[in-house]
Parts: C-alpha cells; sequence; structure tokens
C-alpha cells in the first residue's frame, strides 16, 4: 500500500448555496478504478455519493482527482468504500451521507458495498 496520507487533503468544499434547508446531492463517479491486494489485477466501480449538506459541499474537480489516487491502491472493496467515507466525512462534515461503490463483475461476482453516515 502507498502512503495515503494527502488524500483527504485533496479534496475541497465550497460554501453550502443554501445551509437553513435539507436537500439531496448525489454525484455519480462510474470510473473508479482501484487494485485487488490479493490479485493485483485492476477493479473497476462506480461510487456514488448521497448525501444531506450542512456548512459546505464538495468540489467535483477535488473529488474527482481524490477518487484518481485509488487507482493504484491496493485495497479490498469494503476497505476503500469506508475509507473513502471516512475522509468524505472528515472534510465535508455532511448532516448525512451514503457511499456506496458498485464493482463490475468479476468470476460470477458481483458486489455493492454501502456505508451510512450517521449509522442507524
Amino acid at each position: 500500500m502507498s502512503d495515503n496520507s494527502h488524500f483527504r487533503e485533496t479534496l475541497e468544499v465550497f460554501d453550502n448555496p443554501s445551509p437553513a434547508r435539507n436537500f439531496t446531492i448525489q454525484h455519480h463517479c462510474p470510473e473508479f478504478t482501484s487494485v485487488c491486494p490479493k490479485t493485483g489485477q485492476p477493479d473497476y466501480g462506480k461510487i456514488i455519493f448521497t448525501y444531506v449538506p450542512d456548512k459546505v459541499c464538495v468540489e467535483l474537480k477535488s473529488l474527482k482527482m481524490y477518487l484518481q489516487l485509488f487507482r493504484n491502491e491496493g485495497i479490498f472493496y469494503e476497505a476503500v468504500t469506508n475509507r473513502i467515507m471516512d475522509d468524505f466525512v472528515a472534510v465535508v462534515k455532511p448532516r448525512q451521507v451514503t457511499v456506496e461503490s458498485q464493482w463490475t463483475p468479476r468470476g460470477g461476482l458481483h458486489s455493492n458495498i454501502i456505508v451510512q453516515y450517521p449509522e442507524d
């Protein structure tokens, strides 16, 4: 695994234009790539962010750049989805968020990992 301390620092935010209102933002990131730590083969997936912002919203170019940092990262589906959630919550501090990773089938298996904040 590479040094990933700078990943979180890549995410940028901007002021929520309507902080008094609850509204939902959904970002679909269909070209996510990481590496299977077991086989070294690339894993391809889609990351979906569904969140209710509080004071700030995530800036999309920074989100794209953040996700691209994982393309050479050897990490399991479950770990990367939870790590993305941890980084997103730490930087964006949303009222609530769901991060879902949907993985391209391989070997007859298709996986979706769903993480929610706050936890039910």
